[in-house]
């Protein structure tokens, strides 16, 4: 259920596989009542802040992830007097001076964390083999946004359990009546896909068979699931035989570095209940 009618939370994440475009334009696929939201792949938070329900349970693998909305949770004016401060110093040497540093507290990793993913090349985040974050340098200036709403963010994060975790532990946690939105990294089998060579590091074939396992489970304790993935046939053929319902969707991808390169994409919706 949605918390109330506060004003639109834009995500402040830019995020590669980021969720907006499915709520601009497929929110009717998702539930209209349910009791927790469960998050196992949290990202952007794009249908998260969409629904702001009353009751959620977010987590990710990463942890600088974990880090932004936890210190945006528990101390929104640090994070927006940083962002200040990041503006006010914010050049090429500034940003590789900033990159390297080590943090110590969740506030200085979580301010970090949302300075880089302003700055850098096209949002990507990537790290090396000793988990460095490694991006480079990117056009944009702007640190502190005018969509920015930390106070209204993290007011709705009071009811939110947010926490590093693998994302079967957290489809688990599910109970009848939850809500369950996952949004995996699109990694298929016998990798066709055109970014597997990185999210096949971040996410295999066999979590995917994992991630189907437990979804099922949840989906049979009576748990609503929405997953997005790729519309792929190695896809389909995971949850076809499951009871789950199929339906391809269109988005625009606006990851490709050149304009001329970006085009519509098709995507698979899996629903543990058919759209009505």
């Amino acid at each position: 259920m949605k918390v109330n009618s506060d004003p639109q939370i834009v995500p402040f994440l830019k995020w590669p596989g980021g969720k907006r475009w499915f709520v601009n334009n497929y929110c009717n696929l998702l539930p209209s009542s349910y009791n927790t939201y469960i998050e196992p792949f949290l990202g952007s938070g794009a249908v998260y802040f969409y629904l702001k329900p009353n009751k959620a349970i977010l987590s990710d693998l990463n942890p600088d992830v974990i880090a932004v909305y936890g210190s945006i949770k528990t101390d929104f004016k640090f994070i927006k007097r940083s962002l200040q401060y990041h503006q006010r110093k914010h050049n090429e040497d500034y940003y590789y001076q900033v990159r390297k540093k080590k943090t110590i507290s969740e506030c200085q990793q979580g301010s970090k964390m949302l300075y880089l993913n302003r700055t850098c090349f096209n949002g990507i985040y990537r790290v090396n083999q000793n988990g460095e974050f490694n991006v480079p340098i990117g056009s944009k200036q702007a640190v502190l946004l005018d969509t920015d709403n930390f106070e209204s963010i993290s007011k709705l994060l009071q009811s939110a359990d947010i926490f590093k975790s693998d994302f079967e532990v957290v489809i688990d946690k599910a109970k009848s009546g939850d809500f369950v939105f996952a949004d995996p990294p699109y990694t298929v089998r016998h990798n066709l896909n055109g970014f597997i060579k990185y999210n096949e590091q971040l996410f295999s074939w066999e979590d995917q068979e994992r991630l189907a396992a437990a979804l099922l489970r949840a989906k049979n304790r009576g748990v609503k699931i929405v997953l997005t993935n790729a519309n792929h046939s190695s896809i389909k053929e995971l949850y076809e035989g499951l009871g789950f319902h199929l339906q391809v969707v269109s988005r625009y991808s606006s990851i490709a570095a050149n304009g001329a390169n970006r085009k519509q994409f098709e995507e698979l919706v899996i629903l543990s209940h058919p759209n009505k």
